[in-house]
């Protein structure tokens, strides 16, 4: 008799939760894996799916996306010029400080360009850095701009902070820039 109440018991659950199942509206706005497929690295990263630390860092999804974080032309210039503030996919606000080191030829004068651009490529903002040692070497030197204040920009758009270097000469062959791709 209690090997009995015990089978009839568990049928009985059994049947409740099946029927509660059943029974139940379904969830209209249940989001779908297919719902939640990110299309880029910083959407992939929001959501929470693993990010190796590698550089540049990559995102995997459950589906098998791999999504490369954009970081502008950083490491074609790694050995001209290092930002530490503001990182690739970084959130920037106004005004905004720009800090790192550069080799001393991409000063003049102590000091080079900095410009902040919309998603479009306009200069919303712009403003310089300095030299915060001796920029007469090729070594490299560290430098902090001044604030630069800048149009404000919808949230969550895209942007790049742009170094330049210096070039009073205004010859094209000496033009170069670090483009950093930030958000809003």
């Amino acid at each position: 008799m209690n090997k009995l109440t015990v089978i009839i018991g568990l049928c009985l659950v059994v049947l409740v939760v099946a029927a509660a199942v059943l029974l139940l509206p379904p969830r209209v706005n249940a989001p779908t894996q297919q719902d939640q497929e990110p299309t880029s690295f910083i959407e992939c990263a929001a959501m929470g799916y693993p990010v190796a630390e590698s550089y540049p860092r990559q995102c995997n999804s459950p589906s098998g996306g791999n999504f490369v974080e954009d970081i502008g032309n950083a490491l074609d210039k790694i050995d001209l010029i290092q930002v530490m503030s503001p990182q690739p996919s970084d959130t920037i606000s106004t005004p905004l400080i720009v800090i790192g080191e550069a080799r001393g030829n991409w000063y003049f004068e102590a000091s080079f360009p900095v410009s902040v651009v919309d998603a479009a490529g306009q200069t919303i903002g712009q403003g310089y850095a300095q030299a915060q040692g001796e920029w007469m070497t090729t070594d490299f030197v560290s430098f902090q701009s001044i604030p630069i204040e800048f149009t404000a920009q919808p949230s969550g758009s895209m942007g790049k902070v742009i170094l330049h270097k210096d070039n009073p000469s205004g010859l094209p062959e000496n033009d170069d820039q670090l483009e950093i791709p930030i958000v809003f």
